[in-house]
């Protein structure tokens, strides 16, 4: 039965495609929008980890997306998603098109090699990891708060990041990497 929605639900994909050729500007009432219910997750013994169960996306745009509790609220989201893609001045996608997956930049994280593979090994404690510069140390556990990682981080550098509150992994390198220099 899937394969029948998917195929249901590019044929929209295409006749929304053919009707962008009739406008100039398109709105996202332009764009052939699914609206999921995500099934249950297994519970998740934190808090900060809320299961959200609707989602909102675009049909062959992965990179816009909206989630909340109500269809309503998954809806809303999308709908301010777009408008920030829009704000920031990025061309849109002709509706219908299939979009590629964008990956962040991870040009600050790149100034810092041997940091980043030894910090994925020994703090994170993974053989290796994809980090960009928007990854965050809450990325990689399911706590409240970063103290762990931040107390391993201290321990195996000897540098408190505590103050960095996102946990933004190009901030932290930049940090251990000026320390280390001076």
């Amino acid at each position: 039965m899937s394969g029948i929605k998917n195929l249901m639900w590019q044929v929209c994909a295409q006749w929304m495609r053919f009707k962008s050729f009739l406008k100039s500007g398109w709105s996202i009432e332009d764009y052939p929008i699914r609206i999921r219910l995500q099934p249950d997750p297994e519970p998740v013994k934190s808090s900060r980890l809320k299961s959200i169960p609707y989602s909102a996306g675009v049909v062959n745009w992965p990179g816009i997306m909206g989630a909340g509790n109500t269809k309503q609220e998954a809806l809303a989201d999308l709908h301010k998603n777009f408008e920030n893609f829009k704000a920031n001045g990025r061309k849109l996608p002709r509706p219908g098109t299939h979009v590629p997956i964008e990956f962040a930049s991870s040009i600050r994280l790149d100034m810092h090699p041997e940091l980043e593979a030894d910090f994925v090994r020994r703090i994170l404690g993974l053989p290796w990891a994809f980090l960009s510069d928007e990854s965050s140390l809450f990325d990689f556990h399911e706590d409240e708060t970063n103290n762990v990682l931040l107390e391993k981080i201290r321990a195996v550098y000897g540098v408190d990041v505590s103050d960095i509150p996102s946990g933004n992994l190009a901030d932290i390198f930049e940090r251990i990497a000026r320390i280390k220099v001076t």
